[in-house]
């Protein structure tokens, strides 16, 4: 079954019959890492920024999960309804708030 586009990045970015992507359980997947092979200092960044990131409105988050995940600012612009100048100043805001709340 499909989950929509827009229940992942907010239900009022993306009406729902637009697009469909197909998710997995996680629950039955393990991931193994060798000791060398783990960097407890990366592991604490990235729990640092998710946390930084859920302070953000819902719009905020969808932009910067879509610009991690390597989209385009014309595939960001295009998700949000927005055209792709206001997504680049969006994003710099963003970038702007996020090191605020990491570097108070």
């Amino acid at each position: 079954m499909g989950v929509s586009c827009g229940a992942e990045y907010g239900d009022y970015f993306v009406p729902k019959s637009t697009r469909t992507v197909k998710t997995i359980s996680q629950e039955n997947h393990q991931i193994f890492i060798n000791q060398e092979d783990y960097n407890y200092e990366e592991e604490v960044q990235l729990k640092l920024m998710y946390k930084a990131i859920s302070q953000l409105n819902d719009i905020e988050k969808a932009l910067i999960f879509m610009y991690l995940e390597d989209k385009d600012y014309r595939e960001i612009a295009e998700t949000l309804g927005i055209n792709e100048v206001n997504a680049r100043v969006k994003m710099n805001r963003i970038k702007g708030k996020l090191k605020k709340i990491l570097n108070p």
